[in-house]
């Protein structure tokens, strides 16, 4: 489980195939610090550490993941959000973000506001997500708040930190992300549709 406060920015460093699955590299101040078998969100995919190196780590992203998410399409020199598990006594700073993305949207209008940056998404209308006012979604892992939400569509502000501190800086319009919707508001979906 994770909070969608990023923790630190990894840079892609290698890739390997593997079957059906892609072995991602990424250096990271953090990498140091990571054991083994630990869950690391990475752009909002929960993925295993399986190897630690120097100022390194690896982890394994499966044909499902890759299908759901934009590390399909990653290459070396990108980079990565990262966020490790939240502690069980820590402060709960974002929202529940449980690392599994649920689909992939595009940037389509990114707009510099003089203070701040608001960041226009779509996403497959058709699909059985929702996005409601002041509500939470976590975008390439980052927790933050929607308005302008209609079908398909939302957007959410950025402040100059979390601008600096995640690969926001980095986004260009029309640019895949990684959304996982509020698992609240997925249950609750969930709900409504089996009475039906």
């Amino acid at each position: 489980m994770f909070t969608g406060i990023i923790e630190n920015v990894g840079e892609i460093v290698a890739l390997k195939l593997e079957g059906s699955n892609k072995r991602i590299k990424i250096a990271s101040h953090i990498s140091n610090e990571l054991k083994v078998d630990q869950s690391l969100s990475h752009n909002g995919v929960c993925l295993t550490v399986v190897e630690v190196g120097q100022g390194v780590h690896e982890v394994v992203a499966v044909a499902e993941t890759l299908k759901k998410s934009n590390l399909s399409s990653v290459q070396v020199g990108e980079r990565v959000n990262l966020e490790r598990s939240m502690l069980a006594n820590g402060r709960f700073d974002g929202h529940l973000v449980q690392g599994h993305v649920d689909l992939t949207g595009h940037i389509e209008k990114i707009t510099n506001q003089n203070g701040s940056w608001q960041f226009d998404f779509v996403f497959d209308a058709n699909s059985q997500y929702i996005v409601v006012e002041k509500g939470s979604i976590a975008v390439n892992g980052v927790s933050l708040t929607c308005f302008n939400c209609l079908r398909g569509k939302f957007s959410v502000a950025v402040i100059p930190y979390t601008f600096e501190h995640t690969n926001f800086n980095l986004l260009k319009e029309q640019q895949m992300v990684n959304l996982e919707f509020d698992i609240v508001g997925k249950y609750i979906q969930q709900m409504l549709h089996s009475k039906n």
